[in-house]
């Protein structure tokens, strides 16, 4: 027991470990409201998002979807007509995350004050 090695937080990666990736994926005000809303609707066009999202900004709502698109978590179909017509829906690594995001809701619900 004397040879074990003690953990100090202060010398703690945190940054490098998985919770910590999962997080700087899904963290922000409205990235998981996002996520959760094309995991109930499937395909979701923009302007349906931000009826669903209330409160959110034109600009927010760009960003945040163009973030998810570039992680690989959402998959954004563009169709080449007028008016221009795009879609969002989850990618296969987008619905992978949701077991995660259910768990959340779950627990949240048991566990509302």
């Amino acid at each position: 027991m004397e040879n074990e090695k003690k953990r100090c937080i202060a010398s703690e990666k945190l940054g490098d470990t998985g919770f910590s990736y999962t997080l700087s994926l899904i963290s922000g005000k409205y990235k998981m409201t996002i996520l959760y809303t094309l995991m109930e609707f499937t395909v979701v066009r923009y302007n349906e998002l931000q009826r669903y999202i209330k409160g959110i900004s034109y600009k927010t709502l760009s960003l945040s979807l163009r973030e998810l698109e570039n992680d690989g978590l959402v998959i954004r179909k563009e169709y080449p007509q007028i008016p221009p017509k795009v879609e969002y829906s989850l990618s296969e690594r987008g619905k992978s995350l949701m077991p995660i995001l259910d768990g959340m809701c779950e627990w949240g619900d048991k566990n509302r004050i």
